[in-house]
């Protein structure tokens, strides 16, 4: 692997450092000016320390998806494994995040994805995946591996968005006198609980959509390649259980007002489900098993 491609793989891992190290800064300082003197104007602080981050996240989005383009496309054949895959899906995750971000404060989702954002943008340097000289040919291939991919991070996201919300819900529950952990203040940056959840089944509205497209696409995929319309292997199997967990819960909270731990609960499972799918299995192929 050439030098100039290291780089560009390192240098969106650094950007997404700078600006996670640039949250925990803020929720520092927050920290400092819960024992400030009242009347100090500590608005104006956090907001001007909180525009750095946001930036260094934007500039760090911009080198992911330039890195992610050079180990999988930019060679003689297209590379993808779990990976680019992975990769790929927190991408679009702290995509989505970038964008909320403009509208609501998601430092504390910020602060949760960016650390496994750094882990996933070096993965390729490790394993860089197996090549599809011929598959790159086809003219539906990048249609649904784009979807897919999509649908991957938008439900990541909603994964752990359903995590925080379990994790401020216990923290609201447990609130005491005492001094705050920076942990508190990573909750308390939260939106309150209500608006948390119309934006988590906002996402998982968005993201079934974007799976059942995903799965439509995969049947026309496999009927070109292999001359039949479905395949009943693993990732079929554990798509259509993810895209039923997702669909059940939309459905139960549409028609029963489904909503609280149950719901948290079925998110996280069904996004444990999906990562199985693609993610989860080309890992047991290509790391475990060895078969490249």
């Amino acid at each position: 692997m050439s030098i100039l491609l290291v780089l560009t793989l390192v240098l969106p891992a650094v950007l997404y450092a700078l600006s996670w190290f640039g949250d925990w800064r803020v929720f520092a300082a927050q920290r400092r000016m819960a024992g400030a003197p009242a009347g100090a104007d500590g608005n104006s602080i956090m907001v001007a320390a909180g525009s750095g981050p946001a930036a260094l996240l934007l500039v760090g989005l911009v080198a992911h998806a330039v890195s992610l383009y050079f180990v999988t496309l930019s060679g003689p054949v297209f590379r993808f494994g779990f990976a680019q895959a992975l990769s790929a899906t927190l991408l679009v995750g702290v995509a989505v995040l970038w964008i909320e971000g403009r509208r609501v404060r998601v430092a504390a989702l910020r602060a949760m994805i960016l650390p496994i954002a750094v882990v996933a943008v070096l993965l390729p340097l490790f394993f860089p995946g197996v090549e599809m000289a011929e598959i790159r040919l086809r003219p539906l291939f990048v249609s649904h591996l784009l979807v897919g991919t999509l649908a991957y991070g938008v439900l990541l996201l909603a994964a752990l968005h359903a995590g925080l919300m379990t994790a401020a819900e216990r923290s609201l529950h447990g609130a005491s006198g005492g001094p705050r952990s920076l942990l508190a203040l990573l909750l308390e940056e939260l939106p309150p609980l209500l608006v948390l959840e119309r934006m988590l089944f906002t996402l998982i509205r968005f993201g079934i959509v974007l799976l059942t497209l995903t799965a439509v696409s995969g049947v026309f995929f496999t009927e070109e390649i292999f001359g039949q319309p479905l395949r009943f292997d693993h990732k079929t199997v554990f798509t259509l259980i993810a895209w039923v967990v997702f669909g059940v819960l939309l459905l139960g909270r549409k028609l029963r007002g489904w909503r609280g731990r149950g719901a948290l609960r079925a998110t996280i499972a069904g996004y444990g489900v999906l990562l199985l799918a693609y993610i989860g299995s080309r890992f047991v192929i290509e790391v475990i098993i060895g078969r490249m």
